[in-house]
């Protein structure tokens, strides 16, 4: 359930058929399940959504899906992969701490690749990225809690 001026992350598809994400701030809350109007960044008015394609914007929910493996594989292209992370955080309107990458990363055991670890409301995180399981030519990176 969200709340008047929740902050709410929206994955749907363009006009032109891709993936794309936006978000907003929740204008009026849910009636049991129904829509709720949210306020998307940069536009003047409300749009009504289906709070099942709604998440609330956290660290862990903010994610890139990028396609060509090579930005996996290819240790100067998966540095960029935390400016690119960090650059989705802001426009989520995330206040991420201090972040200190790890280079070229450190290889995880099961494929993907530690980047980065950050702080965020206290907590710790690291940023990863792996290859997405239905689809490896496409690339994951999201931040996970540190344990």
């Amino acid at each position: 359930m969200f709340d008047h001026g929740d902050r709410v992350r929206w994955a749907t598809m363009g006009d032109d058929g891709l993936p794309l994400v936006r978000y907003g701030f929740v204008g009026s809350p849910a009636a049991d399940a129904g829509p709720v109007v949210v306020m998307l960044d940069g536009e003047l008015g409300g749009d009504v959504i289906d709070v099942d394609q709604l998440q609330p914007v956290d660290v862990t929910t903010v994610e890139l899906h990028l396609a060509g493996g090579d930005l996996i594989d290819d240790p100067e292209l998966r540095r960029g992969l935390v400016a690119l992370w960090q650059a989705e955080a802001e426009t989520a309107g995330l206040d991420v701490g201090a972040l200190a990458d790890f280079g070229d990363g450190r290889h995880d055991g099961d494929g993907g690749w530690s980047l980065a670890r950050l702080t965020s409301g206290g907590a710790d995180y690291i940023v990863r990225a792996r290859r997405c399981l239905d689809d490896d030519g496409v690339v994951q990176v999201r931040a996970d809690r540190a344990s």
